[in-house]
């Protein structure tokens, strides 16, 4: 096939991406709308030891130390009576494994196959993209987007093989397919050579490390909005400590493999400009994102934060994470200016 067949195959592949993340994110979002809603067990236990946490001298607050005692019993027993864990691929821990009626939970699980399905489609424009360029399918705005998309993809549906987090499914599908629209209809650049700043192996490296973590921040962030959306009481969304646990987790994977492309930016940009380090826009979002990440950890770390405190930190990370994806690109000019919109 001709690189020009190529492109229009990879192209096609994106649209296709679309429609399966859109089908999928309707199927994820009937079987949240129609679960049946469960009492908030988790909060109610928390409260209910709350005076036997404070008693013992902990740090934080009652609710977030007991929900990092009983966390910690369940994992160290594998086991627990915690209404959260999940025990499968499809998972139980969200509403037990019952949430509503049969049909509801088989329009899930019909979801959670389109999703598959646009994830092949995703992957497979990646493939033919690049294969059409000739070169490494990260060259521009448009490439990285469909990149980014992919890895949020990839990490929800990873972490749905340990865990059931179908809830999010409806979230991030729709976010995948509002990303691929805007890539499609805002950010488009026909296949081409790169600019010779980019013609290296490093955008094999940098920029893969970067798509790579920013996809588990997109499914933290979308965890984290959830998490102050969530009222108390019944809900059809799993528990607070829950979501906050998800987040907790993607940020955790995420944050090194951050550090690794901030690092080898600055290896890239000696070698490209000669020298580490200019304080160009980019370089600069990359750090202050990299800062964002870095102080939620340090709070949950070494001040004991957790609930909402906590979630209010990493959502200003992701806030700066999505400007210096968008805005820099976009919007200021600098030595990083590829987006060609």
């Amino acid at each position: 096939m001709t690189a020009e067949g190529l492109a229009e195959l990879s192209d096609l592949f994106v649209v296709a991406a679309v429609l399966l993340y859109l089908f999928s994110m309707v199927g994820f979002a009937v079987e949240l709308a129609f679960g049946r809603a469960r009492p908030d067990r988790a909060s109610a236990r928390e409260r209910a030891k709350a005076p036997a946490a404070v008693g013992a001298g902990g740090s934080g607050t009652p609710d977030e130390i007991q929900v990092d005692e009983a966390d910690a019993g369940a994992e160290v027993a594998g086991t627990g009576d915690r209404p959260d864990r999940s025990h499968g691929p499809d998972g139980a821990d969200w509403l037990d494994g019952q949430n509503g009626p049969d049909w509801s939970v088989k329009a899930g699980l019909v979801a959670l196959g389109l999703a598959w399905l646009g994830w092949a489609a995703n992957l497979g424009a990646i493939a033919t993209r690049g294969l059409a360029a000739d070169r490494w399918p990260w060259g521009n705005m448009y490439e990285f987007v469909v990149g980014i998309c992919f890895a949020a993809v990839t990490a929800f549906l990873a972490t749905q093989f340990r865990r059931n987090v179908r809830f999010l499914g409806a979230f991030v599908m729709v976010t995948a397919a509002l990303c691929l629209g805007l890539a499609v209809k805002v950010l488009y650049t026909s296949a081409g050579p790169v600019v010779p700043a980019l013609d290296s192996y490093w955008i094999a490296i940098h920029v893969t490390a970067a798509i790579l973590a920013s996809g588990l921040f997109i499914m933290a962030g979308v965890a984290g909005i959830l998490y102050l959306v969530r009222k108390e009481g019944p809900s059809r969304l799993p528990s607070k400590a829950e979501l906050e646990k998800v987040a907790n987790r993607a940020i955790v994977l995420a944050f090194p493999v951050w550090t690794f492309a901030v690092i080898a930016g600055a290896l890239w940009a000696d070698r490209a400009w000669g020298r580490y380090w200019g304080w160009d826009p980019k370089e600069v979002w990359s750090f202050i994102t990299w800062v964002g990440y870095a102080a939620y950890l340090h709070a949950r770390v070494t001040a004991g934060w957790r609930g909402q405190r906590a979630t209010i930190v990493q959502l200003v990370a992701f806030a700066c994470l999505l400007f210096n994806l968008f805005g820099v690109n976009i919007f200021i000019s600098g030595l990083h200016s590829y987006a060609d919109v």
